[in-house]
């Protein structure tokens, strides 16, 4: 597996591995020792750079997490985030929570969520410490500082942010060099392109996309037929509504048949192309199949000409995306 450079010495293979739905957003938990043996085998296959968040469960990921790679240690990078409250922790009031998540990067907060993560990482650094998102009520120099400290105190490595503005991302920079920002960023959400790359490459910070392949959709394996339960939150979004599933089929199209002519997958394609744009991108697909991990890791390998290139951006700037990719409430959550 190729390695890339992210930002402020942070070298981590191209492609990672993404553990959210390992345990939770697409459905039920996996199984825990099944997924302990595809972190394992991510491991053997090269990966190096392993996404978690004290949110994702919440708990139980970060544990799944540590408990696979705890053995390799020395081998990997892990990132987590902080930045919720979550239940049964006290609101800000000082009364119990009665329901949902809401923000909290206070800085005794910060590191309250960083001891209990290095708990269930069984680890004595986290490498990547993202704010997972920004919290208005808190300044974003006071983040950075908390976060500065522990890097002082030698229990966390790097600085990330996830979703950020620009804005808030070069005032953090002043405070605590970023190594990393997390977004999402692909063939379809290439909004960051806009604003957020010129900002990232001027200042030295990596990028690591989530969501690369569309939650799924550019593999080309999702239509208008497919249904969602309750437990996958692809059941609540615009963009996977069966409106918007066969109107977006076009994009999709458009990329098997330059995939086919590459003897590539759509989703290799999807990666390919994202790897092609940046030499400080590495993006984070998350599978819980060894198939699927190994699809994906084999996008690392498939070299997209300046043509090809080409070929990929008049194809999906012709085509119009349907659908927004979060409900208005999640979506004010990003780019602040």
């Amino acid at each position: 597996m190729q390695k890339r450079k992210l930002g402020n010495g942070l070298e981590v293979s191209a492609i990672g591995l993404g553990c959210m739905g390992m345990s939770q957003s697409y459905g039920p938990p996996r199984d825990r020792r099944a997924m302990i043996s595809l972190l394992r085998q991510a491991v053997e296959r090269g990966v190096t750079l392993f996404d978690t968040a004290e949110v994702y469960g919440p708990f139980a990921n970060e544990d799944l997490v540590g408990e696979a790679l705890s053995p390799v240690r020395d081998r990997v990078v892990i990132a987590t985030k902080f930045g919720f409250a979550i239940e049964p922790e006290a609101r800000r009031d000082g009364k119990p929570n009665t329901g949902g998540r809401g923000l909290d990067s206070r800085p005794e907060h910060i590191r309250a969520v960083a001891e209990a993560s290095l708990k269930r990482l069984r680890t004595e650094v986290i490498d990547v410490f993202y704010q997972h998102r920004v919290d208005p009520e808190v300044p974003i120099e006071d983040v950075a500082g908390a976060v500065r400290r522990l890097i002082e105190e030698g229990k966390v490595r790097h600085f990330g942010l996830s979703e950020a503005g620009v804005g808030t991302i070069r005032r953090a920079h002043a405070v605590q060099p970023v190594a990393v920002l997390q977004s999402e960023y692909s063939l379809w959400w290439r909004r960051p392109e806009e604003a957020t790359l010129p900002v990232l490459e001027e200042l030295g910070i990596g990028l690591v996309p989530f969501c690369p392949l569309g939650r799924g959709f550019l593999t080309g394996r999702i239509d208008e037929r497919a249904t969602f339960d309750a437990g996958d939150m692809r059941s609540n979004l615009p963009r996977f509504t069966p409106e918007a599933l066969k109107a977006n089929r076009a994009l999709v199209e458009r990329i098997g048949l330059i995939a086919t002519r590459k003897r590539a997958t759509p989703a290799q394609i999807a990666l390919a192309w994202l790897l092609a744009q940046k030499p400080w991108i590495a993006p984070i697909p998350g599978t819980t199949r060894l198939d699927r991990l190994e699809e994906n890791l084999a996008a690392a390998a498939i070299e997209l000409s300046p043509d090809d290139l080409r070929e990929i951006d008049a194809a999906t700037t012709q085509i119009a995306v349907r659908g927004d990719r979060y409900p208005e409430q999640l979506e004010r959550l990003t780019g602040r």
